[in-house]
């Protein structure tokens, strides 16, 4: 499915009074060059599980890499139904955004070559793809240096909330075209 954007609504209940929605194109720019996300996935008895990642904003689509085994992993084997939040834990000035949709792997090669080099030039984390995900490099720059692939996602979103803080609150909801 593509999206040609997104429509943005002001949820006046939750904003300040004659608060304005908060563009669509400043929630990309937030997506765009965030590094760090916090993921929301949910555990087989019910309990939510959160955890740091980081993810890449592209083409309108979130996407992260988690082995199976992680309980993020084994969480969205279970149930693909997430969320991804990136902002600021300022009070008097922020922008947060929270993505919601549903995890689903990604095998399109040209993709995965795509995300790699995004990973390198944006994090300085080396991967090579191969048919199943990505693959840490052994050159000694990676976090982490499993020998097997690791998975990657994608999230298009079903929903995106924002929540600005200034000189106003504003709550602003935006969905895909």
């Amino acid at each position: 499915m593509t999206h040609t954007g997104f429509s943005s609504t002001l949820h006046s209940g939750f904003s300040s009074p004659g608060a304005v929605g908060t563009p669509w194109s400043e929630v990309e720019e937030l997506l765009s060059h965030a590094e760090m996300f916090w993921i929301g996935t949910v555990r087989a008895d019910g309990r939510p599980h959160v955890t740091p990642l980081p993810a890449m904003w592209l083409d309108d689509t979130m996407y992260f890499a988690t082995g199976l085994e992680e309980q993020k992993g084994r969480n969205l084997t279970r149930n693909p139904s997430c969320t991804l939040t990136t902002g600021s834990n300022s009070y008097r000035s922020a922008l947060d955004v929270v993505v919601e949709g549903r995890a689903v792997r990604v095998r399109d090669r040209a993709v995965l070559e795509q995300l790699a080099g995004m990973w390198l030039e944006r994090l300085d984390w080396p991967y090579d793809v191969d048919d199943d995900g990505f693959r840490h490099r052994s050159d000694g720059r990676a976090p982490n240096v499993d020998t097997g692939s690791v998975p990657v996602f994608e999230v298009r979103p079903d929903k995106i909330l924002s929540f600005s803080r200034g000189e106003s609150f504003v709550q602003t909801r935006h969905l895909p075209c």
